[in-house]
């Protein structure tokens, strides 16, 4: 069994200087997974990214302190998706798939339909695309 943990970050960044390192620790958790990281990879600051003992695959936005997925696990997947298949919605990092021997974890963060329900359509479609 599993210890699973989800954590909505409103940034890798800040969320560090808010204490995550030591939240993560007390959870003693196998898989980690991170919503909302607002970073590229390449920005994730080190101590997050190589996070001792832990497998780490991000999915992050095109769009610079945007959106953006990872998980962190101890147990090696036997595949990893990204995406839910549709080039459009890839750009915004909101899902990693791991496939386990007896499950699937989907780590994703689903789009705001934002004030005054702009982004509405943008996120019916996504989310048919995603039940598919």
């Amino acid at each position: 069994m599993f210890r699973i943990v989800t954590f909505n970050a409103n940034g890798v960044r800040s969320a560090l200087t808010k204490g995550f390192f030591n939240w993560f620790q007390a959870q003693n958790a196998d898989v980690l997974c991170i919503q909302e990281l607002k970073a590229q990879e390449k920005d994730i600051p080190a101590e997050v990214a190589g996070l001792p003992g832990y497998q780490a695959f991000f999915h992050c936005a095109e769009k610079k302190g945007y959106s953006g997925t990872a998980i962190f696990t101890k147990h090696t997947p036997l595949s990893v998706s990204y995406n839910i298949g549709i080039e459009e919605h890839g750009a915004e990092g909101r899902t990693i798939t791991l496939e386990y021997e007896d499950f699937y974890l989907v780590c994703v963060y689903t789009p705001n339909a934002q004030n005054e329900l702009a982004r509405i359509d943008h996120r019916m479609e996504w989310d048919d695309a995603f039940r598919d």
